[in-house]
């Protein structure tokens, strides 16, 4: 059996529901945000479709046609259950915040400020994804992304929030026992992290990079390189702005002000097409002004020379 269906839009019957309910070309373009004409044309194309009259116009109106009684009634339920659905689907979405984030920042800073958000947003839940891979936001369910790299990503907008620097960090106990004094005595220090990272610290420092790696460990995420040196492994590059509350507390202090950049930031970014969705708009500028507090927080450290 054919569908009744096949080759109708589903704009036509959006088009002659408007109207039916008003008994007016004029209104139903205005409540549609069409013209008249393209109202019309709507309403005639589908009356060719189905071979029959749905209106009798009228020197100054229209009116119904027993055909378009009949196909009227049917339309007007079958657009308030669209309408109905496609408002609860879009509350469902709304209701959900899905991030995908990179661990370290999410541990070590998105999390701690998760729930000032939801206190000033209760009725949106967050879900936080810390997979290692990178997530293809406009194909795989979530809203917003923490990346660190250029900024520029395909089909995606984003808003630098904070620098990606790194500097030495170590326990109080490990840096009384190594006795440094200036950035090339590292050289021999027994180091975590990547050779590259360090060769590109030790540059920034002036120190000719080491020839003969002296690393003790290395790790896919900077907060278990970290986790090492607190367990007094060794020196770890780390974020002084991530690991500001380890510093602040005296777990980790820092050896010297020099600090590298690795990328060009952390990066908050989300589809081009959901720019305008409220939960995002919202995020964002939350998040915004969080990452602006602590850049402003890290200014005060630089001239205290911490930075």
């Amino acid at each position: 059996m054919s569908d009744p269906l096949a080759g109708i839009p589903l704009a036509s019957i959006r088009v002659f529901e408007a109207a039916a309910r008003l008994l007016s070309f004029t209104r139903a373009a205005e409540e549609l945000g069409m013209t008249q004409a393209a109202v019309s044309w709507q309403i005639k194309s589908l009356e060719t479709r189905l071979g029959q009259s749905l209106f009798r116009r009228l020197p100054r109106e229209v009116a119904l046609t027993d055909a378009g009684e009949r196909l009227s009634r049917g339309a007007t339920e079958a657009m308030i259950l669209l309408r109905r659905a496609v408002s609860d689907l879009t509350e469902a979405d709304e209701g959900v915040l899905s991030i995908t984030t990179l661990a370290t920042i999410a541990t070590q800073w998105l999390a701690p400020r998760l729930g000032r958000f939801q206190l000033n947003n209760p009725g949106l839940a967050v879900r936080l994804d810390t997979a290692p891979q990178l997530v293809d936001l406009t194909r795989e369910g979530f809203d917003v992304a923490l990346r660190t790299g250029s900024g520029e990503w395909p089909g995606l907008e984003s808003v630098r929030l904070l620098p990606a620097t790194f500097t030495p960090v170590c326990t109080p106990a490990m840096a009384e026992r190594l006795a440094l004094k200036t950035p090339s005595d590292l050289l021999t220090a027994p180091r975590i992290g990547l050779e590259s990272e360090w060769s590109a610290w030790f540059t920034a420092a002036g120190v000719e990079a080491p020839t003969r790696a002296a690393l003790t460990l290395s790790a896919d995420h900077q907060a278990l390189e970290v986790a090492a040196a607190m367990g007094d492994q060794g020196v770890a590059l780390a974020s002084p702005i991530l690991f500001g509350r380890e510093i602040d507390a005296g777990l980790l202090v820092r050896l010297f002000a020099q600090t590298v950049p690795l990328t060009a930031g952390y990066w908050l970014c989300w589809p081009i097409d959901r720019r305008r969705s409220p939960k995002i708009v919202r995020f964002k500028e939350w998040l915004v002004a969080e990452s602006h507090n602590d850049l402003a927080i890290a200014r005060e450290a630089a001239t205290s020379d911490l930075l």
